[in-house]
């Protein structure tokens, strides 16, 4: 069949996508699982934002998945991919108060239900986009079961959840000191709050004693909490203060008595060693006024402005300048100094966070987290590469009661109901009519919203149905594998991981596979400020989804960062060229009607290469997979196909093909056909577009699709022997090769090639292969001898000795001269290498890649100044 002369993804990648949905080849048959008909292989993908476009994060994490997915599914498994998207609370309230801020209005100016009409609007209008982009990819996901975490299923498992926790007495609220984005206006979460290093200053105050002359210096960075101090605190240990324990000192511009305690979390280093306590605004204050019987004084509302007078009313910020005044007035302030420290923000909109007292729900985490663990360190379930267990663990043995309570409008509304008269919590699935304590119908619902990933963490089990015990979650729970970053493997694997065995009893999936980050090619992360954001949609534009996607794969090495360039990208465009035009020449070149009539047994010692070379490929591609090495399957089949295939195999066929006899033409037809259709399966899961389109042009098809084609068989071709000495015979070339470039032969200039040898199956594979020899050596004869003929250079392969005629050809003098100065050039560059690699300074100095670009080159260059001086002393002997 015709093809393109001329490889351009544009024309068939969405043709053949739009082909593989309306065939329904993504859908899973639970019938089949359930009935144990096909073994079944479930994943679901990482909800993506509804907010969000297609990063190149997002494109690694799909384009691994895919992989592993359709690689299975050609294994004969039933796959599952349930794809999703998340409602992402507070990213996708921020945007559309966004939109709103357009309009000059806040969200309390139209009201929390119109402004949840806007937000499911949006929602439905740009929430698709990143699901659009992922098809782009060629992702395979069960689309038929896409699902979003507030879809009306999703909703009642995540009610279900939070009342039996509730009910269970893992879920409780309280007055807890809490992160607070004053922006965002919601509580966050230890993980939402990113610190950054700031230049900030250190103030000293003196806090004056009360009955007698004096005072203490306390050093602070947030002079406006002055406000809400309830002791000041030193270590016990430490001399200097000791005598003060016990003593009060008057709280400057507020004139409150406060204590002088003792604790040892003081650290006597920092300042003077003496600092404030203000319980009501700092994490560690809190715990220090829980262990002293301290009082908590707020002095901040939810929009970080002070409370307190004289600065009632002002911003945090704008007090501290007001406090920092008042005090330098009254000659409290004793001095300033520059200090750096870490500054949380939020993660969303960058307002600086501020802990803040407030009423917010808990999960009991300790309970939940104990299993899991387990599960970790019995490898029930298994992180890959396998040092992300210690951050799993790292986490989970500190791991605090998680606030899950988030002041917004956007999400998953709290099922409490608080009765106006008795006071009673009512939670329940529903929305009750009356109070469950005194029968009031009085109610009024919870304000607050669940933090997204309380939904998040049920997605394993949500997608199939739970709470119901569905036919899906019978047969695709436990999933099998999740693909993810490390950033979120305590925000979201973590608590699958607890919700998972806490509501299933099971696993929620038995692999991790932590994939890293895309940097840019200096190892830079990539980011919009820095201009080195690779766009995937652009990429896909330019060179075709198989071509980023088999860059993302080659690429992923475990453990390693990605660096990536559009230089790169295009780099591996070349090979899908490659594979473009190998197809081509096979399609054009081989008898189609070769197929017909059964298979033929007359194989050429090359056709049983061939057939070893892709069995042993398929191998390791399976072995590869199999652990998780995406880079390692990318170059098995890119060594394959560019290497074996097309450098040497169809060469080695075309004396056959344009002048064999009709067996031969029909033998040689019949392996090629065969060889490139087994070599665009094993590529299909990488490249699946390209594939299919050469796949679909091929006469001797297995399947109606290649993505529900047969893997290839690891076994059947297995002819070790044959092909090692097939192998003998492509060194032999190479080394006839190599003899013209080292004596300035030109390439095409024919010479007499003798071979002598004592293993006669070996001269049984060099006679038969004598043609292609011929044609890739360009030698005028390949001739079996007993004794080393006159005029020759010799080289020694395994088994066989290999002579070049080339006296008639060469001025041997000049040679010897000639090479005799490259020897000595060389020479100089071996010894310049070797000092500098002896060179300590230069070892430790020297980036790595540096050290070993010189290790390689000195390599190399010795092996070449041995070649040539094994040459030169062949040529002397010719003279």
């Amino acid at each position: 069949m015709e093809m393109e002369p001329t490889y351009n993804p544009a024309l068939f990648e969405d043709k053949w996508y739009r082909h593989w949905l309306e065939k329904g080849y993504f859908h899973a048959d639970t019938e089949k699982v359930l009935k144990g008909e096909k073994p079944k292989f479930s994943v679901v993908l990482p909800p993506p934002n509804v907010t969000g476009v297609l990063h190149v994060g997002h494109a690694l994490n799909s384009t691994l998945q895919d992989v592993i997915c359709r690689w299975k599914r050609m294994n004969g498994y039933e796959v599952c991919w349930v794809p999703g998207t998340d409602h992402a609370g507070i990213a996708t309230q921020w945007v559309v108060e966004r939109e709103l801020a357009k309009e000059g209005l806040t969200r309390h100016d139209v009201g929390r239900e119109e402004f949840l009409k806007r937000v499911w609007k949006w929602k439905e209008q740009y929430g698709s986009r990143i699901i659009n982009q992922l098809k782009k990819l060629g992702t395979s996901c069960d689309w038929e079961r896409e699902r979003f975490t507030m879809d009306e299923g999703f909703s009642r498992a995540v009610r279900r959840a939070f009342v039996t926790l509730y009910k269970e007495g893992l879920i409780y609220r309280g007055k807890r000191l809490i992160n607070w984005c004053p922006r965002c206006h919601t509580a966050l979460s230890d993980l939402e709050v990113e610190h950054e290093e700031e230049q900030g200053n250190l103030w000293y105050i003196r806090y004056p004693l009360v009955g007698e002359e004096g005072y203490i210096v306390v050093a602070t960075t947030r002079p406006e909490t002055l406000l809400g101090d309830v002791a000041v605190a030193v270590n016990p240990s430490d001399e200097r203060y000791r005598h003060l324990i016990g003593k009060k000192v008057r709280l400057p511009i507020v004139e409150r008595e406060i204590p002088i305690i003792a604790d040892e979390y003081v650290d006597p280093e920092f300042g003077t060693g003496a600092v404030k306590i203000t319980p009501a605004h700092d994490f560690n204050d809190y715990e220090v006024a829980q262990r002293h019987g301290l009082p908590e004084i707020q002095v901040m509302d939810d929009w970080g402005r002070i409370t307190v007078a004289p600065f009632k009313g002002m911003d945090r910020f704008e007090a501290r300048e007001a406090i920092v005044k008042m005090l330098k007035e009254e000659e409290l302030l004793e001095k300033v100094e520059p200090h750096t420290h870490a500054v949380g923000h939020c993660y969303r909109c960058k307002t600086v966070i501020e802990p803040y007292l407030t009423e917010q729900w808990f999960v009991k985490t300790k309970p939940l987290a104990q299993r899991p663990i387990e599960a970790v360190k019995s490898g029930e379930v298994k992180f890959i590469p396998k040092q992300w267990e210690n951050t799993f663990f790292d986490w989970m043995y500190n791991i605090r009661d998680w606030c899950i309570s988030r002041q917004i409008w956007w999400g998953h509304r709290i099922p409490a109901w608080y009765c106006a008269d008795c006071g009673h919590v009512n939670v329940a699935e529903e929305a009750p009519e009356r109070c469950e304590s005194c029968g009031s119908r009085n109610l009024k619902q919870d304000e607050d919203v669940l933090d997204t990933w309380f939904s998040s963490a049920l997605w394993p089990f949500g997608v199939f149905g739970w709470p119901d015990e569905t036919d899906d979650l019978k047969a695709f729970y436990p999933t099998d594998l999740l693909v993810t970053g490390f950033d979120i493997i305590f925000f979201w694997v973590a608590r699958m991981m607890m919700m998972g065995y806490h509501f299933t009893g099971k696993r929620p999936f038995a692999d991790v596979y932590v994939h890293a980050l895309v940097r840019d090619e200096k190892g830079q992360k990539m980011s919009k400020t820095k201009g080195n954001v690779i766009d995937p949609l652009e990429m896909v534009e330019k060179y075709g989804a198989d071509t980023l996607r088999f860059t993302l794969t080659a690429l992923a090495a475990q453990g390693r960062d990605i660096r990536l360039s559009e230089r790169i990208i295009e780099g591996y465009r070349h090979f899908a060229n490659k594979v473009w035009n190998v197809a081509r020449f096979v399609l054009n070149a081989a008898d189609a009607a070769a197929v017909e009539g059964g298979a033929s047994t007359n194989y050429a010692p090359e056709d049983l290469w061939i057939l070893t070379k892709l069995s042993e490929t398929a191998q390791e591609v399976d072995r590869a997979l199999e652990g998780y090495r995406f880079n390692d399957a990318a170059k098995a089949v890119y060594q394959f196909i560019w290497n074996e295939l097309a450098d040497w195999y169809v060469e080695f066929t075309k004396h056959r093909l344009y002048k064999g006899t009709e067996q031969e033409r029909r033998t040689a037809s019949q392996v090629l056909l065969r060889v490139l259709r087994e070599a665009m399966k094993l590529l299909h899961p990488i490249m699946p577009f390209i594939t299919e389109e050469i796949y679909q042009k091929l006469p001797n098809k297995d399947a109606e699709s290649i993505v529900i084609a047969p893997w290839p068989s690891k076994e059947c071709c297995l002819f070790p022997e044959v092909a090692q000495r097939v192998e003998t015979v492509k060194e032999l070339i190479r080394g006839v090769r190599n003899v013209k470039a080292e004596l300035n032969i030109p390439p095409s200039t024919q010479v007499e090639v003798f071979v002598k040898s004592g293993d006669s199956k070996l001269i049984d594979v060099i006679e038969k292969m004598e043609p292609a020899i011929k044609q890739l050596a360009r030698a005028s004869s390949v001739k079996v001898v007993s004794e080393a003929p006159k005029g020759c250079v010799s080289f020694f392969l395994p088994g066989v000795e290999v002579y070049v005629k080339v006296g008639e050809l060469i001025d041997v003098e000049k040679e010897v001269e000639r090479i005799k100065k490259k020897l000595e050039k060389m020479a100089k560059e071996i010894a310049k290498l070797e000092k500098k690699l002896s060179n300590e300074n230069f070892l430790a100095k020297a980036p790595k890649e540096v050290v070993e670009k010189n290790r390689k080159e000195l390599q190399e260059l010795t092996q070449l100044h041995s070649k040539l001086t094994q040459t030169l002393q062949q040529l002397q002997k010719l003279g």
